[in-house]
C-alpha cells in the first residue's frame, strides 16, 4: 500500500510543480497586469477603465467585430481544412510531401507580413488588381471585414489540416469495414463515422483557430481600416502616439481574458460529450484516387494551397527587388540581403534557432504531462492546471509581452529572467504557444484505451515506465501534430517578443517587424524570406528523420 501511494504522489508532485511554474510565469505577471486595471497612482482603486469601455459603443463594437470575424474564420477554416485533410489522409495524392510542406508554409509568415503581402497583391494598386483592371475586371476591396476574413481563413486552415491528419491516421480500419458492411459508405460514412470518431480533434482545432483569429493584431490593423478589433484596441491603448492609457488597456485585457476563457470552457464541455477511446492497431488503407474524382481532389488541394501561398511567393519575389527609399524599383539585386546582414541577420538566425528549439522541448514535455493529468488522473486541481495552461493563448501576444514586462521589469540584471534575456523570451513563448501541443495531445490521449496501460502494469511495469514506454508512443501523432503547430507559432512570434527583446536576443520576425516600422520593405522581405528558408530546412530535417515511419502518415 505504501509503495502504491508513493507512485501516486509522483503525479501529485508533477501537478504541483506545473501549477507553481504557471503561477510564476503567468499568474504573477497577469496579477500585476490586473493591478494596473484597477489601480492608478492618481485615483487609487478605480473602475474608470471599465466604465470607459462600456460607456462608448465604439469600444463595444470592437468586441463584436472580434467575435464576428473569429467565428467566421473558424467555420471557413474547418470547411476548407477538414476536406483537405480527409483527401490527404485517406488517399495517396500525387506530390503529397510537397503538398504538406506548402500547406505548412501558408502559415509560416507573421500576420503583419501576410497582411502586407495581400495588400501588395489585391490592394488598390496591387499586382493582381492592376492585372484584372487591364481586362476591365474589378477585384473588389481587400480592406475591411471581408479582407480580414480572406487573409485569416487562408492562413489558418492548414492548422485544421495538421490537427486532423493526426486524428484521421488513428482511425482503425476495422471500423470503416464494419460501417461498409452495414451499408454506410461514401458521404454518409464521412459524416456519421469519420467525423464522429474525430470530433474531439475537430473541436480542438476549432478552438485553436478561433483563439488565433481573435488574438491576431497584425491583419486587422493593416487591412481592417475602419473594421477595428479587440487586439487593435488594446495595442492602441498601450502604444498610442497620443499617450498610453495603461489603466484602460489593462481593463480591456482583463475583459478579453474573461470572454475567451468562457469560449474555452464551452469547448471543454462539448468535448466531454465525445469522450471515447479508439484502437488504431489496424490503420486505414489509403486509396488511389481515380477518374474525375481524383482530378477534383488534386485540383482542390493544390488549388487551395496555391492561393494561400501567394503571399509567401510574393515576399520571396520582393526580397530581390531594389528599393529607393520606400519606392519599389524595376531592377533586381541582392542589396536587400546585404542590408539584412548589416542589420544583425546572423544574430537573428542564431537567436531564432535557440528560441525555437529550447521552447519546443519545454512545450512538448509540459503539454504531454498536462494531457496525461487531465485525461488519466482527472481531478479539480488537474483540470485547474489544464485551464490555466490554456488561458495564455486567449490573450493577445502583445498583452503577454506587456504582462511579462510589468511582472519582470524589475529583474533586468538577472541572467535568466531579466527583460532582454533569452530566458524571459523562452518563458513568454512557452506560455503563449503551448496550447497547440496541449490541445492536440489531450485530444489524442482521450482516444487511447486505458486497457493498454492496465495490461502493462499487470505485467509488472511501473506506472512511470508504462507512461514513458506505452502511453507516450501512442500519443505520437497528436504530439507531433501539435509540435509542428507550436513550431510554426514560435518561429513567427513577434507580438510578445517585441516588448522583451534586446539587440542580443533579436529574432528574425522582430527584425522583420523593425524593418517594416522603419519603411525598409525590401530588407523586411529579405528577413521574411530567410525565415521561410529556415522553416523549410527544419521541415526537411523532420521528414528525413521520420522517413519510413507512420507518424504523420506521409
Amino acid at each position: 500500500m505504501t509503495r502504491h501511494r508513493r507512485r501516486l504522489e509522483v503525479w501529485n508532485y508533477i501537478a504541483i510543480g506545473l501549477m507553481l511554474a504557471f503561477m510564476v510565469f503567468f499568474i504573477y505577471p497577469s496579477a500585476r497586469l490586473m493591478w494596473e486595471a484597477f489601480y492608478t497612482k492618481k485615483d487609487g482603486f478605480t473602475l474608470a477603465g471599465f466604465a470607459k469601455f462600456f460607456g462608448r459603443s465604439y469600444y463595444l463594437n470592437t468586441l463584436i467585430n472580434s467575435f464576428k470575424v473569429s467565428g467566421s474564420v473558424m467555420v471557413i477554416a474547418l470547411l476548407l481544412g477538414v476536406p483537405f485533410s480527409y483527401f490527404f489522409s485517406f488517399y495517396t495524392l500525387r506530390g503529397r510531401r510537397a503538398l504538406f510542406v506548402m500547406a505548412l508554409l501558408c502559415t509560416m509568415s507573421a500576420p503583419f507580413i501576410g497582411a502586407y503581402s495581400w495588400i501588395m497583391l489585391l490592394g488598390r494598386s496591387g499586382l493582381i488588381t492592376k492585372f484584372l483592371a487591364g481586362f476591365g475586371i474589378r477585384s473588389g476591396s481587400i480592406y475591411g471585414y471581408y479582407g480580414v476574413l480572406l487573409v485569416q481563413s487562408l492562413k489558418l486552415f492548414p492548422l485544421v489540416m495538421i490537427y486532423m491528419n493526426g486524428a484521421f491516421s488513428d482511425i482503425d480500419n476495422s471500423l470503416m469495414e464494419a460501417s461498409a458492411n452495414l451499408g454506410v459508405t461514401g458521404v454518409r460514412r464521412f459524416f456519421r463515422v469519420v467525423m464522429g470518431l474525430t470530433m474531439p480533434t475537430v473541436l480542438a482545432a476549432a478552438l485553436i483557430v478561433f483563439m488565433r483569429a481573435f488574438a491576431d493584431f497584425g491583419t486587422p490593423a493593416i487591412i481592417g481600416e475602419g473594421f477595428r478589433t479587440f487586439p487593435v484596441l488594446i495595442y492602441d491603448a498601450y502604444l498610442s502616439e497620443s499617450g498610453a492609457n495603461y489603466n484602460f488597456a489593462s481593463a480591456v485585457s482583463m475583459l478579453a481574458i474573461v470572454l475567451t476563457a468562457i469560449v474555452f470552457l464551452v469547448q471543454k464541455v462539448l468535448t466531454g460529450r465525445f469522450k471515447f477511446t479508439v484502437s488504431s492497431m489496424n490503420p486505414v488503407d489509403k486509396k488511389r484516387p481515380r477518374g474525375l474524382t481524383g482530378v477534383l481532389m488534386h485540383c482542390y488541394c493544390f488549388g487551395l494551397v496555391a492561393v494561400a501561398i501567394l503571399p509567401q511567393a510574393y515576399i520571396i519575389f520582393d526580397s530581390f527587388r531594389d528599393y529607393k527609399g520606400q519606392v519599389m524599383q524595376s531592377t533586381y539585386s541582392l542589396s536587400n540581403y546585404r542590408n539584412a546582414i548589416r542589420k544583425l541577420l546572423g544574430r537573428s538566425i542564431m537567436n531564432t534557432l535557440t528560441l525555437s528549439s529550447v521552447s519546443l522541448v519545454c512545450i512538448i514535455v509540459i503539454a504531454v504531462l498536462v494531457a496525461y493529468l487531465v485525461v488519466r488522473r482527472p481531478s479539480p486541481f488537474n483540470h485547474a492546471v489544464d485551464t490555466i495552461s490554456m488561458l495564455p493563448y486567449v490573450m493577445p501576444g502583445s498583452v503577454i509581452g506587456i504582462s511579462m514586462l510589468v511582472g519582470f521589469g524589475g529583474f533586468r540584471n538577472l541572467p535568466l529572467l531579466g527583460v532582454g534575456t533569452m530566458g524571459i523570451m523562452v518563458a513568454a513563448v512557452v506560455v503563449r504557444d503551448m496550447p497547440y501541443t496541449s490541445r492536440s495531445s489531450t485530444a489524442i490521449m482521450m482516444q487511447i484505451p486505458l486497457s493498454t496501460e492496465e495490461a502493462s502494469i499487470s505485467l509488472g511495469a511501473s506506472k512511470l515506465k508504462t507512461f514513458l514506454l506505452i502511453t507516450v508512443p501512442q500519443m505520437r501523432s497528436g504530439i507531433i501534430s501539435g509540435a509542428i503547430l507550436s513550431f510554426v507559432a514560435i518561429i513567427t512570434e513577434v507580438s510578445s517578443g517585441i516588448f522583451l527583446y534586446s539587440n542580443n536576443t533579436i529574432t528574425l520576425t522582430i527584425s522583420t517587424y523593425s524593418s517594416i516600422s522603419l519603411g525598409s520593405y525590401g530588407t523586411a522581405s529579405a528577413f521574411a524570406t530567410v525565415t521561410t528558408l529556415l522553416t523549410v530546412m527544419s521541415l526537411a530535417l523532420y521528414m528525413l528523420f521520420t522517413r519510413g515511419s507512420e507518424r504523420m502518415r506521409m
